[in-house]
């Protein structure tokens, strides 16, 4: 006699082996648009050097950026040095300057070994940018590679350093770059009692702007608290919504590649339940699993990594669930990996935690799933929101659209 939760796991294997089958097709199309990106040549704004270098003669400049702030092989600070640019400080996000420090960890200010700069944490003693911290610069420059993620947290640092420039009357350039997935919207809409660093703008879990474009809504949708600041956009070049985009270097510390980041927008919501992500790992947001889930067919087990997860959840325990890194999975947004947990998950009161709520911006969701609603039903809830946001969203727009 098979037990009631070998079949859960049995029909669990069942449905995901036919989300794989349908996803073939759209990852397929996803692969070919990837092609088109490399003959068509994407150049980030911070490539633009034409657009922006005259903009920042004789002017003190302070950059918040971190590892990912490349051109080609070169860190934008040392290319805009190299220009004689005077750059007297640098902001630095989560993860801090180099990209290096786990999630949520606190960072202190420092200096950087290799330019003797004077490096400012965003994640450490403050969050926001006292507006007294640009009382010795003209210009900060914003240049992060974002995922397009609302609770991705370099778009709030990036919110609050313009926030900073509107208060004390400083230019903010945005060095554009492509969004990886910006081919398409969906989530709902943030409830503003739920704000958090975690999530600021009234926008979507998956929002389909650049850091840019996001710049160019915070200002003229007037989310800053003193008014717009004094923005520029140098934007990216051969660069459309249609197109996906490789990563030249992993934005965090535990986005591995290019398909944990394709992942991450519907993983990431596993961080307010007491399902692992495979923090703790080498393959973080490429895996699922928890402790009782002893039936599944793929194991793993956490443990305390310097630079990506000091304190992961499930910590040396035995993990149980699915191995999604060779799952083909197009751009989307799915609520089905969270559901189907739920339902095969026996402590239904401890599945999910309050952050739950905060991560995908209402208190509906969580109660929807825990009545044995669909995911279409739980969808169809949103859709008014999102026809609206996606009507405002074009205004925004630098790029060539996916509609």
């Amino acid at each position: 006699m098979v037990n009631t939760k070998e079949k859960g796991f049995e029909a669990l294997g069942l449905v995901w082996f036919k989300k794989m089958l349908i996803l073939i097709f759209v990852f397929a199309l996803t692969s070919c648009k990837s092609q088109s990106v490399k003959e068509k040549g994407i150049e980030v704004g911070a490539k633009q050097l034409a657009e922006f270098l005259p903009l920042l003669k004789n002017k003190r400049v302070a950059v918040l950026a971190n590892h990912s702030s490349l051109i080609g092989n070169t860190h934008l600070v040392d290319t805009l040095i190299s220009h004689q640019v005077n750059i007297v400080k640098v902001f630095a996000p989560e993860h801090g300057f180099r990209g290096d420090r786990p999630d949520g960890a606190y960072i202190d200010n420092s200096k950087d070994v290799a330019t003797g700069l004077p490096i400012v944490s965003l994640y450490g003693k403050n969050k926001t940018l006292p507006a007294e911290l640009l009382e010795d610069i003209d210009i900060l420059i914003f240049d992060i590679q974002d995922v397009g993620v609302r609770f991705f947290t370099y778009i709030s640092a990036m919110h609050y350093a313009m926030e900073s420039c509107a208060k004390s009357g400083k230019k903010f350039i945005v060095l554009d770059r492509p969004n990886p997935n910006g081919m398409f919207v969906d989530g709902p809409i943030l409830d503003s009692a739920l704000q958090s660093y975690v999530g600021m703008h009234p926008i979507p879990v998956v929002h389909g702007l650049t850091v840019g474009e996001l710049a160019k809504m915070i200002n003229g949708e007037n989310w800053l608290k003193d008014g717009q600041c004094d923005l520029t956009v140098v934007p990216v070049k051969n660069y459309d919504h249609n197109m996906s985009y490789a990563m030249p270097v992993k934005p965090s510390p535990n986005l591995p590649n290019d398909k944990a980041i394709t992942l991450y927008p519907s993983l990431g919501l596993f961080e307010g339940t007491d399902i692992s992500v495979g923090r703790g790992t080498h393959e973080a947001f490429l895996q699922i699993g928890h402790p009782s889930f002893f039936d599944m067919p793929h194991k793993f087990k956490p443990v305390s990594i310097e630079g990506m997860s000091k304190y992961p959840p499930h910590e040396n325990k035995e993990c149980f669930g699915h191995d999604l890194a060779e799952v083909e999975f197009g751009p989307q947004f799915t609520l089905s990996y969270v559901i189907d947990c739920y339902q095969l998950f026996e402590d239904k009161e401890n599945y999910f935690k309050d952050y739950f709520n905060t991560l995908i911006g209402t208190t509906e969701t969580m109660k929807q799933i825990q009545k044995g609603w669909s995911e279409k039903e739980i969808k169809s809830t949103w859709q008014v929101d999102l026809d609206n946001y996606k009507l405002m969203r074009k205004k925004y727009l630098l790029y060539p659209d996916f509609e």
